[in-house]
């Protein structure tokens, strides 16, 4: 079994979407992400886990970063910007859209994407 660190709700303010106003006005996005590590002897060691805080700063990088058309794509990007920062299993990453331009009542859109390490 693989233990997981989560980081819930990172928020950044981008222009991602395929619609001219989306790309020119903007909306906020958040993002959960889910990091798969075995933390069994770490030994209380920064060094021997993931220092979720560079993770954070990573996604919400890319969140105020380049745009791109689709979510999906930011997903993706979050996760490779952060493929490197320690010994990670999984990687779970879930952009939210709550601002999508969807002619009815909705609560959320979410592009979920999860890529196998190692």
């Amino acid at each position: 079994m693989t233990d997981q660190i989560e980081i819930m709700g990172v928020r950044g303010y981008g222009y991602h979407g395929v619609l001219e106003s989306e790309r020119r006005d903007g909306q906020e996005f958040l993002v959960d992400i889910v990091l798969g590590v075995d933390l069994v002897d770490l030994g209380d060691d920064l060094e021997r886990t993931i220092d979720y805080s560079v993770v954070a700063q990573r996604a919400h990088d890319v969140i105020v970063g380049e745009p791109c058309q689709l979510i999906e794509t930011v997903a993706q990007r979050i996760v490779d910007a952060c493929a490197d920062v320690g010994p990670l299993q999984f990687m779970e990453v879930a952009v939210h859209k709550p601002s999508a331009p969807i002619a009815v009542p909705f609560n959320d859109v979410v592009a979920r994407v999860r890529r196998e390490f190692g």
